[in-house]
């Protein structure tokens, strides 16, 4: 006779959660666990760890702290759950995820699905036209800052199922292990990196952010994606006001706004003729800010819209230089370089060619340079003859241009010569 559960989960969400991991990839976890390994004995491993949950005595691993360094200078934390436990809070994402998602905020875009960065940056232009003045909002460290008493509290408004809030509240408190390989308690936060994270907070923030602006600043439209926030407002001083307030509701939170980096910016452009202290803020990889642009029938303005900001053109250049270093690989031929770089280089051109793709053209000139010097190392017939490699490898462009990606992009903008 079959021991019954104290917990009904079912199996196939099980498979479905270890389907999804193996599709997303990632590093092994404290116990060093690679998928492939886990993978080597899939049904003894998945059965197991579904009879642990189903019978409430699975508990999660430490979780592996790992520190990438940020564009200004800092260091992020990352938290790498093990294999099992990502298949785990797989579980309960899939479970949970429909449960809140029709209570969540049309302007709530991260980690949503059918919602994206793209439609995030397009609704935030078309605001910045509408209202006047913007809240470029930045909460302090708002993944490691997260109450554990509020964050279960807000949980369970949408959910009474007790296995998945137990799962989540172990989650919550699983130690961290060091680069040191020190174990640490976890008292505050939810690890970047982890499955269920960016579900949990997009709960949390839905509670203690969008649903409080709409009810208490109903004039005031916004975009949220993740802890990333923006606030338009007609007026400056109704602009300061609401800052204030939300200052005052995330401080109940158990959240900090950045004093440095969160700031009021006025859009200005050619209809608008006064004056704001700052005049321009990044959102999702894009900086806002006057620009010249034409009307239809060829007259110039200045628009207030989104173009790829400085600091992730930087990051691109970075890339190329750095990770692909071009020049040196001369034991590869064009048709190899493309293969490799033309995945990266479309991704790139998809998401930051929505909005003002021109603003890409130096970034990809300087490929095309690298370019150059590939094939002056490359070709005896070429060296020390910047000019004759040019020539050559704007023939190639003509010839084909949708060999490299960003080929076909620049061949728009400016013709190859």
């Amino acid at each position: 006779m079959a021991v019954a559960k104290s917990f009904a989960i079912s199996k196939h969400v099980v498979w479905e959660a270890w389907l999804a991991v193996k599709s997303n990839g990632g590093a092994p976890g404290v116990d060093g666990e690679t998928i492939e390994a886990f993978e080597s004995n899939l049904k003894s491993n998945l059965y197991r760890l579904w009879n642990r949950m189903s019978s409430g005595t699975y508990f999660p691993s430490a979780v592996q702290q790992v520190k990438i360094p940020k564009r200004d200078g800092g260091v992020r934390s990352l938290g790498i759950p093990t294999v099992r436990d990502r298949i785990a809070q797989t579980v309960v994402k899939k479970v949970l995820e429909p449960e809140v998602e029709p209570h969540f905020h049309p302007d709530s875009y991260g980690y949503r699905r059918g919602k994206s960065a793209v439609e995030a940056v397009g609704k935030a232009r078309e605001r910045c036209w509408r209202y006047d003045w913007v809240i470029d909002l930045d909460i302090r460290a708002f993944f490691d800052s997260l109450n554990h008493e509020l964050l279960m509290r807000a949980v369970r408004r949408y959910t009474s199922s007790r296995w998945m809030l137990l799962y989540i509240e172990r989650w919550l408190k699983a130690p961290v292990q060091t680069e040191d390989g020190d174990i640490e308690p976890r008292t505050l936060g939810t690890p970047q990196g982890g499955v269920i994270s960016p579900l949990l907070a997009n709960i949390f923030l839905h509670l203690a952010l969008d649903t409080w602006l709409a009810e208490n600043h109903p004039q005031v439209s916004f975009e949220r994606y993740g802890d990333d926030v923006v606030v338009h407002c007609r007026t400056e001083a109704q602009a300061h006001s609401v800052l204030g307030t939300v200052t005052a509701r995330l401080a109940r939170c158990h959240l900090d706004v950045h004093p440095q980096k969160t700031k009021i910016v006025y859009c200005k452009d050619s209809n608008r003729r006064g004056m704001g202290a700052e005049g321009s803020f990044d959102f999702l990889g894009f900086t806002f800010q006057p620009r010249r642009a034409r009307n239809r029938r060829g007259e110039y303005f200045v628009s207030f819209s989104p173009a790829i900001s400085g600091k992730a053109a930087k990051a691109i250049r970075a890339t190329m230089r750095r990770t692909w270093r071009v020049r040196r690989r001369t034991d590869k031929s064009l048709v190899d370089l493309a293969r490799m770089f033309n995945p990266e280089l479309r991704g790139w051109i998809q998401y930051y060619g929505n909005f003002r793709p021109s603003a890409l053209y130096r970034i990809f000139q300087s490929l095309d340079r690298a370019l150059v010097k590939w094939a002056m190392r490359k070709y005896k017939r070429f060296k020390d003859r910047p000019r004759r490699a040019r020539t050559w490898l704007n023939h190639v462009r003509e010839r084909d241009s949708k060999l490299l990606a960003h080929w076909h992009l620049l061949s728009r903008m400016h013709p190859a010569g």
